[in-house]
């Protein structure tokens, strides 16, 4: 698997463009901002966009998506958890930071905890980990000892609660059963900041000791 990280939009977050080797199918997890952006480099590398997929609502992790969609032929299909359809619907919540976004296709994969995604020889594991937003989820290749955590863990600190569906105890659970129990190798690459480990969350992280 080879991963393109893209700090974008105004509170720089990290967008992950994902692709199988073999197959040249490409992911893009949380198209951030400037989709064509991303779109540029997976037509650089020779990639085909053939999914995007969203670890939760937030106007900062959905704000390029709708760009990106009208790039592509065929369309991608997009993958988001029930749970955060409301935010979807409000922009994000983009209106209370004084900004707008043009909402993306309505999502065409609903996820479920669990459940297995696809990309070329590659399988990702969904895990739904609410409490930065209803809706959150986690995806975790065990194959690559990797997980795309969005705004749920960072380096060193943890995702924010006082937002609309934040929940500061369903946060700290989702931590404890769902990131902590990973291999304490497993590189997490979160929707903010610099890539991080369970092991070193674990001894370091303020939050969770």
């Amino acid at each position: 698997m080879q991963i393109l990280t893209f700090e974008l939009g105004p509170a720089l977050t990290n967008a992950y463009l994902l692709a199988d080797e073999g197959s040249h199918e490409a992911v893009v997890v949380d198209p951030a901002w400037d989709g064509l952006h991303i779109l540029a480099a997976a037509q650089e590398h020779g990639w085909h966009i053939s999914q995007l997929w969203f670890t939760h609502a937030h106007f900062d992790h959905i704000g390029g998506a709708a760009a990106l969609v009208k790039g592509l032929k065929p369309p991608p299909s997009l993958a988001l958890h029930p749970g955060d359809l409301p935010l979807w619907h409000a922009e994000g919540g983009a209106p209370l930071f004084g900004f707008h976004i043009e909402i993306p296709p309505e999502p065409n994969v609903e996820l479920t905890h669990g459940q297995h995604l696809q990309l070329g020889s590659l399988q990702f594991e969904v895990r739904h980990a609410p409490g930065h937003t209803p809706g959150h989820v986690l995806y975790y290749c065990a194959t690559q000892g990797v997980m795309f955590c969005g705004d749920v863990i960072f380096a060193g600190s943890i995702g924010r609660t006082d937002l609309p569906g934040g929940d500061y105890a369903t946060l700290l659970h989702s931590i404890h059963s769902q990131i902590l129990s990973l291999p304490a190798d497993t590189r997490l690459l979160s929707g903010h900041g610099e890539e991080t480990t369970v092991g070193w969350e674990q001894r370091w992280n303020p939050f969770l000791t």
